[in-house]
């Protein structure tokens, strides 16, 4: 059964560089993973790609034909790609039946909120067998302003009500969330979204006129009680790891490793059996109710870490890194020292 992510969210919210770092994790993981772009103006892709939309049409191909600006070019586009779904079958068949995919989307909301070709695009994959989870990229730098936080909250309700999808709303770029101010509140106010009355004073300094407003849309928001955070951090493998776990539950996604994978630490392994016969010590069903360790796993850890002790987390990882370089070179050295003892005994 094939799973995969519809990466979705705002321009310059991190869609092709999460994409990109979680390539990389995977393929450190031994995890299979297939990146596909259907963003026809990404001209400059950051990761391997299997499946690129702008081989089928681009949106300079869009705006040329048919004399439109750069919205309504993309939104043909997508129905282009709508009309043309075989094409896109066709390829993803070729990429197993176990594959996992990454859809990179473009970064026009509309097209996730409102317009309704991404959503039949959704609808026949699903119907093709994918399990698929919606991930919903916000910059967390809107959480240092009360506005932009409510209009975030606004853009991923809606995202969740259009797709119909397993969502996960996720707050990319946590780790600069400094450079933009302090926090009124800690992090897990914004990730949990609770009590959004303590918002009111900030709303109705910043914009006195529609204080009734605000607090009509923080009521319905809290009346749908569906909106939640993630944080991520790409460069920290910790937050990607968690991350991963998330959506992992959220498709129903279990990695098992392939029956001649080494098995893990703590468990017995029958040699005198087949590989194929052995019982499954990656603990299926376990693996997948467990609850979610680590290091990340804890926003009051995330807050620590990108927040309230930056400089001092950062210095200790670049000791670690200076550490572990270090070990590298020694270690080099070892394996060097050895093989010219072995050419002399040879000589």
């Amino acid at each position: 059964m094939p799973f995969g992510e519809i990466v979705c969210g705002s321009p310059g919210s991190g869609k092709s560089t999460y994409c990109y770092g979680k390539y990389q994790l995977f393929n450190a993981l031994n995890r299979p993973i297939t990146v596909v772009n259907l963003d026809p103006a990404n001209d400059s892709i950051p990761y391997p790609c299997a499946i690129d939309v702008s081989s089928l049409i681009t949106l300079q191909d869009a705006m040329d034909e048919h004399g439109l600006g750069p919205n309504g070019a993309m939104l043909y586009c997508m129905e282009y790609l709508e009309a043309n779904y075989d094409w896109l079958e066709d390829r993803l068949k070729e990429l197993g039946k176990d594959a996992y995919i990454l859809f990179d989307l473009p970064g026009q909301v509309e097209l996730s909120t409102n317009h309704e070709s991404v959503k039949n695009i959704v609808a026949k994959l699903e119907k093709s067998g994918f399990r698929l989870a919606a991930v919903h990229l916000c910059d967390a730098h809107y959480v240092t302003d009360a506005s932009k936080y409510i209009s975030v909250l606004m853009l991923s309700l809606r995202a969740m009500l259009h797709l119909e999808l397993p969502h996960v709303n996720v707050l990319s770029k946590v780790d600069l969330i400094t450079q933009y101010g302090d926090l009124d509140f800690n992090l897990d106010f914004y990730t949990e979204v609770q009590d959004l009355s303590h918002l009111e004073n900030a709303l109705s300094s910043a914009s006195p006129r529609f204080a009734a407003l605000n607090i009509a849309i923080c009521s319905l928001i809290e009346g749908f009680g569906l909106v939640g955070f993630e944080t991520l951090a790409v460069e920290d493998k910790e937050s990607m790891l968690h991350l991963m776990r998330v959506i992992d539950k959220a498709t129903g996604c279990v990695f098992v490793p392939s029956s001649d994978a080494p098995q893990p630490e703590g468990t017995m392994e029958d040699d005198s059996l087949p590989s194929s016969q052995r019982p499954n010590a990656f603990g299926l069903f376990s693996t997948a109710l467990s609850e979610m360790r680590g290091p990340r796993s804890d926003v009051r850890d995330v807050q620590e870490r990108w927040v309230d002790a930056k400089d001092e987390w950062d210095a200790y990882e670049r000791a670690q890194w200076r550490r572990e370089g270090q070990l590298v070179q020694e270690e080099a050295k070892k394996k060097n020292s050895i093989r010219q003892r072995g050419g002399d005994q040879s000589k």
